[in-house]
């Protein structure tokens, strides 16, 4: 069964998705590996774009670990803000007036799915 839009509802989740979004400690993009011993280089690894360049760099084993969770926190603060930024084009586009149209615009138009 298919929900009605409620604002109350979507401002309620919207406070939520900011209460996580606090919760989210230090960030970093790119990848990290743990490339194994014997791997003929650095055991650790941290890659990145600069540029639509790859950089890599060798990392210790503490650097390594704080880098993956920063990373995942940063996959973490992606993800809410994405759904912030759906919830958002919801709320505008069923509280702001449109404009006059021919026919009724779909969600994947609007950014909704």
């Amino acid at each position: 069964m298919k929900r009605e839009f409620s604002l109350a509802r979507a401002r309620l989740r919207y406070k939520q998705l900011q209460g996580q979004l606090a919760q989210v400690d230090w960030i970093s993009e790119g990848y990290v590996q743990d490339r194994g011993p014997g791997a003929g280089g650095p055991c650790y690894q941290r890659t990145r774009k600069v540029r639509k360049k790859t950089v890599s760099v060798a990392l210790s084993k503490q650097q390594y670990q704080w880098l993956k969770t920063a990373i995942e926190n940063w996959r973490t603060a992606q993800a809410i803000l994405s759904q912030m930024r759906k919830l958002s084009r919801q709320v505008l586009f069923a509280t702001v007036q449109n404009p006059p149209r021919r026919k009724r615009l779909g969600k994947k138009v609007l950014g909704l799915i």
